[in-house]
């Protein structure tokens, strides 16, 4: 029987055990902290926050993948009026529609943007400069970069074509992530795999294929790789609860600067006790800019969708995140250019900043089936040479 280890047991680590166990390995999860889930986590108590993606995009693999296996489970649907009271933010005032020359940008007979031009240039062109900059804005809910319109063309093109599609792409898990989490990772001890938490890993096993689907940060110095290194966003994360009131909008996206507002009890009442919304927001942040900016950028969102939020606050909590919103490609680059999944020697990588196509957490989802693949190969192969 193949053996693999898996260090990480976020959700590539999870979707790497799974697909690794059915095609007969023995597999082995170190996790470092005490529960699964890594950056998919869903936060016990009242407040049933996020740390990493809120939504599942319905066009990629991994939502078959998921669904084949029962793992995505019961979804929240967003209530059309809900979805009717989406809010952007255009030269100060919150508007109900986008301003038209953005609208140019999402129209059929636009080809693929280039690789080796930024968006701002090539959609400038098209729409001109203040529908190219709203268009650029608008696709931090799927970026947390801090100017989405430096990066290449073809990159954000498709990123505003999939978080701006009719009917939308993604779908909310209820209860957050974390029953996906929990689903996954009983699926993966059903198929036989050992999953150890509170198992920090500092030396690589040298007697099996490793998988290490960590944060780049982290696999850099697992694998003592100072060169293992790739763009991604810095954003000011806040969530807070403040008590029901009628009006209250749905989400606020941010067109004059990337930031995105969403209250996630819209569409699913139980992340929050019974008379509570539960509001989270993302704020790019520049390299110059502190937390202090971010929280600043998204109270000013808030004082405009939310009005008096502040007298109906129960909780609040903020924090940065720094390298961990995933991969971002500059001009010239593409998902091939990223660090690759195969190290060499028996080790693999599988992440959202490494070598595999996607929209954010499908990027980890491909590497890890990549990951596995290449694994299996390789020590198949050696089994022939032996």
């Amino acid at each position: 029987m193949h053996r693999i280890t898996v260090i990480g047991g976020g959700f590539a680590g999870l979707t790497a055990a799974i697909t690794a166990a059915e095609a007969g390995a023995k597999v082995t999860v170190h996790e470092a902290h005490h529960t699964l889930g890594g950056r998919a986590r869903t936060a016990d108590g009242p407040y049933r926050t996020n740390d990493g993606p809120h939504a599942l995009y319905n066009g990629g693999p991994h939502w078959a993948w998921l669904r084949r296996r029962d793992l995505i489970g019961p979804l929240a649907p967003i209530p059309p009026l809900e979805a009717a009271r989406l809010r952007l933010r255009h030269k100060g005032a919150l508007r109900r529609t986008p301003p038209f020359a953005m609208l140019k940008l999402l129209r059929r007979g636009v080809g693929p943007a280039p690789v080796d031009t930024d968006f701002l240039t090539w959609a400038t062109g098209i729409a001109g400069e203040e529908g190219a900059r709203a268009a650029a804005h608008y696709c931090a809910v799927a970026l947390f970069h801090h100017d989405p319109g430096s990066l290449s063309a073809a990159f954000v093109q498709e990123r505003l074509r999939r978080a701006a599609k009719l009917p939308p792409e993604a779908h909310y898990p209820r209860g957050g992530w974390g029953g996906v989490v929990d689903r996954m990772a009983a699926l993966a001890w059903n198929l036989g795999v050992r999953m150890e938490t509170l198992s920090r890993v500092d030396t690589l096993p040298t007697d099996t294929p490793v998988i290490v689907a960590t944060s780049l940060d982290a696999a850099r110095r697992l694998l003592d790789d100072p060169p293992l290194t790739w763009p991604s966003g810095r954003t000011t994360l806040v969530d807070l609860a403040v008590r029901t009131r009628r009006g209250d909008a749905f989400a606020v996206s941010d067109l004059d600067a990337p930031g995105w507002i969403e209250r996630f009890t819209a569409q699913d009442r139980t992340l929050a006790p019974a008379g509570e919304q539960l509001i989270q927001g993302q704020i790019p942040l520049a390299p110059h800019e502190s937390k202090a900016d971010g929280t600043a950028r998204a109270e000013h969102l808030l004082d405009l969708g939310f009005p008096g939020w502040r007298e109906r606050l129960t909780w609040r909590r903020e924090a940065v995140a720094n390298g961990r919103t995933g991969a971002v490609d500059l001009p010239g680059t593409t998902w091939r250019d990223r660090p690759a999944v195969d190290r060499g020697d028996g080790v693999y990588l599988a992440g959202d900043q490494v070598a595999s196509p996607g929209l954010l957490s499908e990027v980890s989802f491909n590497s890890a089936l990549t990951a596995v693949s290449l694994a299996l190969g390789r020590h198949e192969l050696d089994l022939k040479r032996a």
